[in-house]
């Protein structure tokens, strides 16, 4: 089951790489929660519903260029739940700025769709998002 999870989270992130968008849509579940934690700046208001959990992120791709893209630093899945690491790269789409940041998620997959969603920014992402890994498997 965690493998199985794991591939499903693992193929969202290429499929965003790959500006597939619809596939990425096609993972969430109609009911996907979005859940930030840390210092996700700006855009941090949760979202719930595949449309709004979209928009959000619609959102956060458009303040950046299309080389925008996320690089698995690492990953594991526990039962239902899937742990991320990735760096982010690319550029500011009005100021071609160069950004480079690592975020932490933990994603909740049940019946082969993300159900849950969580971020993590700032500089104890990763351990704040194992932490809730291991809290949310016991």
């Amino acid at each position: 089951m965690a493998d199985e999870n794991l591939e499903v989270v693992l193929k969202q992130f290429e499929d965003t790489n790959s500006r597939d968008f619809g596939s990425v849509m096609d993972a969430y579940a109609e009911d996907v929660t979005l859940a930030l934690h840390g210092e996700v700046g700006p855009l941090s208001n949760a979202a719930t519903g595949k449309a709004a959990v979209g928009e959000w992120f619609g959102d956060w791709f458009r303040q950046f260029g299309r080389d925008y893209r996320f690089d698995i630093v690492e990953s594991r899945g526990v039962g239902e739940r899937v742990f991320v690491l990735a760096n982010h790269h690319g550029r500011g789409r009005g100021s071609g700025v160069p950004v480079e940041e690592r975020w932490a998620y933990l994603y909740t997959v049940r019946g082969g769709k993300v159900s849950r969603v969580e971020l993590w920014n700032g500089h104890d992402a990763r351990e704040a998002a194992l932490e809730a890994l291991v809290d949310g498997s016991r």
